[in-house]
């Protein structure tokens, strides 16, 4: 599942998103949802999200959901 869909994406689901820095190379971290920082339901890049490592960056993949 991508992540240009905000319904698809909520706190605690497992992510890989790109990094500001590393969306040139494309290079993905993964991490846990902590909050959404887009507000629009559809972004064409990936939904902005914060893990909880801090990290912010828009979701290119979901792993999946944590319960």
């Amino acid at each position: 599942m991508d992540g240009t869909n905000r319904n698809n994406i909520k706190p605690g689901t497992e992510v890989a998103i790109v990094l500001k820095e590393d969306q040139s190379s494309g290079k993905l971290t993964e991490g846990i949802v902590q909050n959404i920082l887009t507000s629009s339901p559809f972004h064409p890049h990936g939904i902005k999200v914060r893990l909880t490592n801090g990290k912010i960056g828009r979701v290119k993949e979901i792993r999946a959901e944590k319960d």
